[in-house]
């Protein structure tokens, strides 16, 4: 790919917040070369097994239901993913997220995208105003599919558990719009106000970012790649049958500025 062409999937990233780029054979080497072109790569986070990584590639996280000797090679199950952004509990979340299919079940696992720019513009101007000064802790002790982080002790305690506040409305640094930026539900918490507060005002927020109208999905074949912007997407999958495979491989790209309005 010259320079030219990757301006444009660059560009077309930027303008509509996911790509998908079907019919793709790539090896764990090409997809990371290719990641590289949007800025430098996460290591993988650990795995609920303690694993890390893909033998020889740090910076690719596996997403699988499959087992090998009776233990998972990768994250995420075959269950429910709830919407999320990815790890946005860190004070440097990624600034994008890419998924390659290599093996799909032959139903179910669909991934769905929302942007989280018209989630904001959606918002009536009171609550527009409400939430403009706010900060959001974002949960560090569940992932999305509701597994426990590795070294973290379970608690349901939204006020007292791990994570790091980001502002609820943020300026993307590279389109300069506005978005509501909630991370993910469970223990989300915000700063200052009582824990009931809280909970109703999130509530009311995430009915407006979750809204069918907002969201794409993919129906994954195997080939697949898609990226999406974590900066102004949220995304969720689908619960698929745990007797069918279902694996793909994940690269992060940095954030080079933290979420800030």
């Amino acid at each position: 790919m010259n320079d030219g062409e990757f301006a444009a999937i660059y560009r077309a990233w930027l303008d509509h917040l996911a790509v998908l780029v079907r019919g793709q054979t790539l090896t764990d080497e090409d997809l990371i070369t290719f990641s590289r072109r949007f800025g430098d790569l996460d290591w993988a986070p650990v795995q609920e097994t303690g694993r890390r990584f893909v033998e020889g590639h740090p910076e690719i996280y596996v997403v699988s239901n499959v087992m090998d000797n009776g233990v998972p090679i990768g994250s995420l199950g075959a269950g429910e993913a709830t919407w999320h952004t990815d790890m946005s509990y860190l004070e440097d979340p990624p600034k994008a997220s890419m998924l390659y299919a290599l093996e799909v079940p032959p139903a179910g696992g669909t991934t769905y995208f929302c942007s989280m720019y018209r989630a904001y513009e959606a918002l009536p101007d009171a609550l527009e105003r409400r939430i403009s000064s706010l900060t959001l802790k974002h949960d560090g002790t569940y992932n999305s599919g509701g597994y426990v982080r590795q070294g973290v002790v379970a608690t349901d305690d939204p006020v007292h558990s791990p994570g790091v506040y980001h502002p609820l409305v943020c300026r993307h640094p590279e389109t300069g719009r506005r978005l509501l930026y909630l991370g993910r539900r469970r223990n989300a918490y915000i700063g200052g106000l009582p824990l009931a507060e809280s909970e109703a005002l999130l509530d009311e927020l995430w009915s407006y970012a979750t809204q069918e109208g907002f969201a794409w999905h993919n129906d994954w074949r195997v080939g697949d790649l898609v990226l999406w912007d974590n900066r102004c997407t949220m995304h969720r999958r689908d619960q698929f049958d745990p007797s069918t495979r279902r694996i793909m491989h994940r690269t992060q790209i940095k954030g080079e500025t933290r979420p800030a309005a």
